[in-house]
């Protein structure tokens, strides 16, 4: 076994701290992975506080990692020793349902998650990147390019695809304008991500302070979605709007910018339900809510190839792991833009 550190919380209540456990030795299929960086989510914070009501303790969160090779079994290729890779949210699941062989894992009824999941290999629960290292399976691995900053990279593990996914399904290209609601961790990669795809993208915020931020990131507009008459000057105009808020409020202001045909796609999930749509804003146009869980392995791996061919990153801080209790408060402040990354070289320092 191998003997790994890394921050657990042991409840719902207290602050992450210092955890000692054991990894498995990597078998034929695994790749061991020496974690550099690793991203903080907000589902980290829903998790660790049991917000979400499935937590199990105790728990080293972390799915947004980007690592060195450090071993490999010898049944896996395509990867070698000393390659910069990334894990994501998934770290197994069955491989023979319809949605595995569809490369949409995430929607396997037996997907194990990289933190808070039954490890079937374990027996127990998996434990995330907040950590020294990890040992994957290699299907789960990801190759991450050397023309991204490693650190940067990491967010795209969770927030890139999980807005990339959504963008890229419902085939957003030039010529469709596209909302992106909120400005956050997942919303400004969405801003990036369909500005690259050549759409016309409108921002909405309650916040004015972040128009300034919105244009530089890649919005060619930006409403501020509390004033009434500037929401209604794009009364059904929109192609497609990616929803980013992960905290319960009105759709219909949103659903009413839809052209016909056209779609909100929901991402965030907030931990009460959002008030019930006005079913007419729905049935006249034939609009419709949709939602979007994250990406499977190959369509993340071509995000990431996308990231690489257009210069897509995050925005981010980078901490050390021992101000992670404090980054959590900040992000409930959202007091980062736009994204914490954990520097794990600090899991080493006195």
């Amino acid at each position: 076994m191998l003997k790994t550190h890394g921050y657990a919380a042991h409840n719902n209540h207290s602050p992450l701290v210092p955890y000692s456990f054991e990894r498995r030795n990597p078998g034929a299929n695994d790749v061991q992975i020496e974690i550099l960086f690793c991203g903080v989510c907000h589902s980290d914070i829903h998790q660790v506080r049991n917000e979400w009501g499935n937590a199990n303790f105790p728990m080293i969160p972390g799915h947004e990692i980007v690592g060195k090779v450090t071993a490999i079994g010898n049944q896996v290729t395509g990867f070698s020793v000393g390659e910069t890779v990334g894990i994501g949210c998934l770290v197994d699941s069955c491989g023979v349902c319809s949605d595995c062989a569809d490369n949409l894992e995430q929607f396997c009824n037996s997907a194990t998650f990289t933190y808070n999941s039954a490890d079937n290999i374990s027996g127990g629960n998996t434990y995330g990147g907040y950590s020294s290292q990890i040992v994957v399976n290699q299907h789960f691995v990801l190759h991450i390019s050397d023309k991204l900053d490693a650190a940067a990279a990491a967010p795209l593990l969770c927030a890139g695809i999980t807005t990339y996914s959504p963008l890229n399904h419902w085939q957003v290209g030039k010529g469709d304008k596209v909302g992106i609601v909120g400005l956050g961790g997942l919303g400004h990669m969405g801003v990036k991500f369909a500005r690259a795809m050549g759409a016309h993208v409108v921002l909405f915020t309650t916040s004015a302070s972040k128009v300034d931020d919105a244009i530089r990131l890649g919005a060619h507009e930006v409403v501020i979605s509390k004033d009434t008459e500037a929401m209604q000057q794009h009364r059904l105009s929109f192609d497609f709007i990616l929803n980013t808020v992960a905290a319960a409020h009105n759709l219909d202001s949103f659903t009413e910018l839809l052209k016909r045909d056209g779609t909100l796609c929901l991402v965030g999930v907030p931990d009460q339900p959002h008030p019930s749509p006005a079913i007419g804003n729905l049935i006249f146009k034939r609009r419709q809510i949709a939602g979007s869980l994250i990406g499977g392995l190959k369509e993340t791996q071509e995000m990431l190839d996308f990231c690489a061919e257009h210069n897509i990153v995050s925005d981010i801080e980078i901490i050390p792991i021992q101000r992670i209790n404090q980054a959590y408060e900040r992000i409930l402040k959202s007091d980062v833009k736009y994204r914490f990354v954990i520097d794990l070289a600090s899991l080493e320092a006195k």
